[in-house]
């Protein structure tokens, strides 16, 4: 037996009233959650660091910390202190590594300073300074931890010098190229080009050296041929320093060269003594020439007087 058509609609109307109070008890129950999730995130974080201002430091260097703390809810914090800690780590403070200030009102801020210095024999890199913020809230006490950001820096220092094996005109020798890094961070990809001037350079004019680290040093050889008399080693050398950013660096630097009486004088070469030989060879030749003569004449008179 069929169904009254107004009995299906009604049931029809009731489950679309049913499922609407299911939608209207879903949202609100997801309303509830959000408005507690944001209240408990404000009372969780009613004190917050605000904003920090860290220096870039060198090694041996002192620098200021400072450290902006703010109060987003909307009651008055109490007895609010930060306090960084250094321990293993190479920096040292410069007076307290604690500040505190006893009030910090709804929606205001306070800056803390710390005076810090690296230590002179830290590397270059990225530290973390860990910190502890308590504050009394409401009569409740909280504590939150952390970690702030400060950069440690420093530039190669690349200092030049040649020196020279048989530096005299015509000869084929050496020029070699010391490059030392007395900075506190390694020159990286650190390349070389020699510009000939004075020599014909006999090897490739660039050398790649590659890292120097810091209180080290590199070497590298040309060989040439020196055909002037005290002239200038031209070269540029290139790296990257601590921050990847390309250095290049002119280098200029004298070079002595002698002249063959010059090094025959310093004991650099012996004289040679060809010409000497040359010259004890044509006597020698002219005495046996001469003694032949004589010998000849002598046998001539002899056959003469037995005539």
């Amino acid at each position: 037996m069929d169904k009254p058509a107004d009995y299906n609609t009604g049931r029809k109307g009731l489950s679309i009233r049913k499922n609407r109070q299911k939608g209207i008890i879903i949202i609100g129950f997801l309303y509830m959650t959000l408005l507690f999730l944001v209240v408990l995130a404000k009372l969780s974080s009613a004190i917050v660091i605000n904003s920090v201002d860290s220096p870039t430091l060198k090694p041996g260097e002192e620098g200021q910390i400072r450290i902006e703390i703010k109060n987003i809810f909307s009651d008055d914090a109490q007895d609010i202190t930060l306090s960084l800690d250094f321990k293993n780590l190479q920096f040292i403070p410069i007076g307290s590594s604690e500040q505190s200030t006893n009030e910090i009102t709804s929606d205001d801020e306070e800056t803390f300073t710390y005076v810090i210095k690296a230590s002179q024999d830290i590397k270059p890199g990225d530290y973390e300074i860990p910190y502890t913020l308590q504050y009394t809230l409401n009569d409740k006490q909280s504590s939150r931890t952390g970690t702030m950001g400060i950069k440690v820096e420093s530039s190669p220092d690349l200092s030049f010098s040649a020196s020279t094996d048989n530096p005299i005109i015509g000869q084929q020798g050496k020029i070699t190229l010391k490059v030392v890094n007395a900075g506190l961070s390694e020159a990286k990809f650190v390349s070389l080009k020699i510009l000939p001037q004075g020599f014909t350079l006999l090897s490739q004019s660039e050398d790649y050296i590659g890292t120097i680290n810091s209180d080290d040093f590199s070497s590298t050889t040309f060989n040439v041929i020196f055909n002037k008399e005290n002239e200038r080693l031209n070269a540029i050398v290139q790296y990257k320093d601590f921050d990847n950013n390309d250095i290049i660096e002119n280098i200029d630097l004298p070079i002595i060269v002698y002249t063959q009486e010059q090094a025959i004088q310093l004991g650099l070469i012996k004289k040679s003594n060809f010409s000497l030989y040359i010259g004890l060879l044509i006597v020698l030749v002219l005495i046996i020439i001469f003694w032949r003569m004589i010998k000849k004449r002598r046998r001539l008179r002899k056959s003469m007087n037995k005539e």
